[in-house]
């Protein structure tokens, strides 16, 4: 014989007592500490967001090879033009890559634009460990 009481609604399971624990009562909810919380991770995000804009994503300087040519067992040269703020200067970071992609060559190379200019146009030799295959520049940033 199965009991059965007036407060359950009908359709409800009935437990066992004892069997599965005690039930759950409904926790109280605390949507403003969620909120603080939700605006608190925003926050955050946004201070990492423009962190690493300012650090990687400034479009002031922005570089172009332009060709890289006298290539032999042991050098390139790179002709490339960067783009700096009005009279501004830039640290270049250029390298030399073999036909496999190994990186046979690395070098920073400072870039200075003249008074009124804002784009500057020029040669480097970089000097590598075997024959190069490409030259190319990597990134550019302030000085």
């Amino acid at each position: 014989m199965t009991e059965t009481h007036a407060t359950i609604p009908a359709g409800a399971p009935v437990f066992p007592p004892g069997r599965y624990g005690r039930r759950r009562e409904p926790g109280r909810r605390r949507p403003l500490l969620a909120a603080l919380l939700a605006v608190a991770l925003v926050a955050v995000l946004s201070l990492v967001a423009v962190r690493l804009y300012q650090q990687y994503g400034d479009p002031n300087y922005d570089a172009e090879v332009i060709t890289y040519t006298g290539i032999t067992d042991t050098q390139v040269l790179v002709d490339f033009r960067v783009t700096v703020p009005e009279g501004g200067s830039a640290v270049c970071v250029l390298r030399a890559r073999d036909r496999d992609g190994a990186e046979v060559a690395r070098e920073q190379v400072t870039v200075s634009a003249p008074p009124g200019e804002r784009r500057v146009a020029t040669r480097h030799r970089l000097v590598t460990s075997a024959r190069p295959f490409i030259g190319e520049v990597l990134r550019c940033r302030p000085a």
